[in-house]
């Protein structure tokens, strides 16, 4: 049975919710970042597992799973500098966290976020595992025609947060978290049922969050303009200077895997892991492959992080 980990609360100039999967007393940090429409709720098949040998958490961004914006933006640069702040602010306060910099796991726009945040902030971050990250499109890899009309509703004026608000109105939770891992997944059938039963729990939690609407529709505006800027995006990724992980679905139906192979022909430092017979959320499709990817991975960005921890400090004699 998935049991939800105790909901915990940090104040970055308003509420942010995240759990706190535990792990072993001075091991690695992983901080797990959802994408578009997720949630702290996305890790459960597989933080579990990371957790017997890494201190792991998954927060929920402004505007997504039980953190409410208030008057913060869910743009992908304010989620990023949020991201920053729970990396500086809170994980250091926690009991029995090894000190140094973390390792980040996102997917979707999650996994921009985070490669956002490795290559502005190097020394906080030991490695980055991309999931099936946000990533710019070309004229080859671009997704069918139903996925690209459902993201052009949210550039309509007025046209997104009314879908929003009609979908709410006509499927309960229970659809709504049915449509979206049938809108992701290669087959939505793979995903646990009691992962879906938690993804449904927590619909149900967020119902009485009808601001989210409009925080969604925002997010999603700004992550579609961003990618819009192929190479500086491209750019952005080729200073990151710690391990990478690139980890993609072979039938992700709304970053083709055509995108991350370009990206990763781009960038051959990097590793780059095909999921088979997985679409755009390999740690709800197939948790066993993504964890065995991961524990063959990780221990690169321990190296790392002991690099961190040896350079001198400015001024050491």
């Amino acid at each position: 049975m998935v049991e939800f980990p105790p909901s915990l609360w940090a104040d970055l100039d308003g509420p942010v919710h995240y759990v706190d999967f535990g792990g072993p007393a001075g091991a690695q940090v992983i901080v797990c970042v959802h994408g578009l429409g997720g949630s702290h709720a996305n890790w459960l098949a597989i933080a579990p597992q990371l957790a017997r040998t890494h201190r792991v958490l998954a927060l929920d961004l402004a505007g997504f799973g039980l953190t409410r914006a208030g008057a913060r933006s869910t743009s992908v640069q304010a989620n990023t500098a949020l991201l920053h702040r729970f990396v500086t602010e809170v994980v250091p306060t926690l009991d029995g966290v090894a000190a140094g910099p973390v390792v980040l796991v996102g997917n979707s726009m999650g996994g921009l976020i985070t490669a956002l945040e490795a290559a502005d902030h190097p020394g906080d971050v030991a490695g980055v595992a991309l999931i099936d990250p946000a990533l710019p499109l070309g004229p080859r890899s671009l997704p069918g025609p139903a996925v690209v009309a459902g993201f052009a509703v949210y550039l309509a004026p007025g046209l997104g947060a009314f879908f929003m608000r009609g979908r709410r109105t006509v499927r309960t939770p229970e659809q709504v978290a049915r449509d979206i891992l049938r809108f992701c997944c290669a087959d939505a059938d793979r995903v646990p049922a009691e992962i879906v039963r938690a993804h449904v729990e927590l619909g149900h939690r967020r119902e009485a969050y009808t601001e989210m609407d409009a925080e969604f529709v925002a997010a999603t505006r700004s992550l579609i303009w961003l990618l819009r800027g192929r190479r500086r995006v491209l750019r952005t990724l080729r200073t990151i200077r710690c391990p990478v992980l690139l980890l993609h679905g072979d039938s992700d139906p709304l970053i083709p895997l055509a995108a991350a192979r370009r990206v990763a022909a781009a960038l051959p430092r990097w590793r780059f892991e095909v999921a088979p017979r997985v679409g755009h959320v390999p740690m709800l499709e197939d948790p066993e492959f993504t964890l065995d990817v991961l524990a063959d991975w990780l221990p690169v960005t321990q190296a790392r992080a002991r690099q961190s921890s040896e350079q001198p400090t400015a001024g050491a004699g």
